[in-house]
């Protein structure tokens, strides 16, 4: 059973930053020990001033286990909130240039063929444009119209149509932006797209030392398994970063704690598909076939920002012929984890269901983001035998002692069942959960 995990988080492009994340991360931790039961408490954030990440560690306790969790969110809002300082009308140059490219490339339609609604969804903010374009134009052309119906002598009432029309999208673009988000996305597009050809060195020097980081855990730390999670755009950065520290340190996960790779709501086809990211692609197939790594990717159907069903190796046409994959593609039914009513509002809320893999269940089940953060058992454990170890630790004692048994004797247990390495390799007594 593991006792000491650390879990490093890359966020995805998202300007909020530390601040957010842990008010959330607090409040929907306290609504996981409500739901299973347990007893738990978390700290404070810490982290040094000259160290772009921030740790807070968390204690929870079940019946007859308990683990200490260190929590590392890795910081690079600095840079997504430089980038937001960019002119409105730089994104949206910046984002048409990058979807002219991919529709020229190729990029576009290998995204709709994958996940038509991910392509949609990819599609809306431009759509979103045009519409306030067109909208815009109407306005200003009426107001022409009225001024030359009352007289208004030429060129005028077209230089008031088109003062309007201008005034008119400007406003439109500005006021709905806490409910449209489109400028966000346009930055976000823009951002990605330049990463992919290899053009943010900013990005690219805080990866390496976010490798760095993942490194130091591995060689100095204490915990029995590191989990590095990559949730949306954080996925292909999780991943980026997880080459590099094998780049610098080859034995990475063979020796000290298990290393696993988590992926979340991914999108990793935004930057895999540009025709000129192999060496994206390359990293992938790194992770993929490296055995001292265990790499699980959580994906959803509902969700419009991640690809279902999408495997990130055969779909980025990357060959495996008879090499074993470390790679588990394991899908999420949301309606499963929430309330009838929840699921009913979030289907309707995209960016809500998007979160809903860093929040807290509202009924058990086989996924539980707090369950692989604060729980006794290891992710390529909970992969094998989901629903075992679940009732291990949350069902009712006799549902826990037949857990157990079922965990003690599955077949693939000397292999994917071994308990972290400097864990206690007893069998649980017939009492234990």
């Amino acid at each position: 059973m593991v006792r000491r995990r650390h879990v490093i988080y890359v966020q995805g492009y998202d300007p909020r930053g530390l601040a957010e994340y842990y008010r959330m991360f607090r409040g929907e931790y306290r609504k996981f020990l409500a739901l299973y039961g347990f007893k738990g408490d978390i700290a404070r954030v810490d982290g040094a001033p000259d160290r772009n990440a921030s740790l807070w560690s968390v204690h929870t306790q079940g019946r007859d286990w308990q683990v200490d969790t260190t929590y590392e969110f890795l910081r690079w809002e600095d840079i997504i909130r430089r980038d937001f300082e960019r002119p409105m009308g730089w994104a949206i140059v910046a984002a048409l240039h990058a979807l002219l490219g991919a529709v020229f490339q190729g990029g576009l339609f290998r995204v709709l063929r994958a996940h038509w609604r991910f392509g949609l969804f990819v599609l809306y903010p431009y759509m979103l444009l045009l519409g306030w374009f067109v909208s815009a134009g109407l306005v200003g052309t009426a107001v022409a119209a009225l001024g030359a119906h009352f007289g208004i002598p030429a060129p005028l009432p077209a230089l008031l149509g088109i003062g309007t029309a201008i005034a008119a999208f400007l406003a439109a673009i500005r006021l709905t932006e806490p409910t449209t988000y489109m400028l966000y996305l346009f930055q976000d597009a823009a951002s990605t797209a330049q990463y992919a050809r290899r053009e943010r060195a900013d990005w690219e020097e805080r990866l390496e030392t976010f490798a760095g980081y993942v490194i130091e855990a591995a060689q100095t730390g204490a915990a029995d398994e590191i989990v590095v999670v990559g949730h949306s755009s954080g996925s292909f950065l999780a991943v980026d970063v997880l080459t590099r520290a094998l780049a610098r340190d080859p034995d990475l996960g063979r020796h000290g704690p298990r290393v696993v790779l988590l992926t979340i709501g991914a999108n990793l086809p935004i930057v895999g598909f540009h025709r000129g990211a192999q060496w994206f692609r390359d990293l992938i197939a790194r992770l993929a076939f490296e055995p001292s790594i265990d790499w699980v990717d959580y994906q959803s159907r509902r969700d419009v920002m991640n690809f279902f069903p999408f495997n990130p190796v055969t779909g980025h046409r990357i060959e495996v012929g008879n090499r074993p994959l470390s790679l588990k593609v394991v899908p999420v039914q949301f309606r499963d984890v929430v309330s009838p009513e929840r699921f009913a509002w979030l289907r309707w809320h995209f960016f809500s269901l998007h979160f809903q893999f860093l929040r807290a269940n509202e009924k058990p089940n086989d996924y539980d983001y707090f369950m692989i953060v604060a729980g006794p058992f290891s992710l390529p454990q909970r992969v094998a035998m989901p629903r075992a170890v679940t009732d291990a630790v949350a069902g009712d004692e006799t549902a826990a002692r037949a857990a157990w048994q079922r965990i003690a004797g599955h077949p693939q247990a000397p292999a994917a069942l071994a308990p972290a390495r400097g864990c206690d390799t007893s069998t649980p007594t017939a009492g234990a959960p």
